[in-house]
């Protein structure tokens, strides 16, 4: 694997800042309100799944 190239006016680098206590509450609440969406999503279709067999 190979060194790449940088194009001109464009940064790679992957340093990263520290989230903010009020990020974190901000992305912790995402994530579970995401989580109850796929939970609910994935309830409806295992009821719609033993209906139709």
């Amino acid at each position: 694997m190979g060194l790449i190239k940088e194009p001109k006016g464009v940064d790679l680098s992957t340093k990263s800042e520290p989230w903010t206590e009020e990020e974190l509450i901000d992305f912790r609440k995402l994530i579970s309100e995401i989580k109850m969406k796929n939970t609910k999503r994935r309830k409806i279709d295992m009821q719609s799944n033993t209906k139709a067999k």
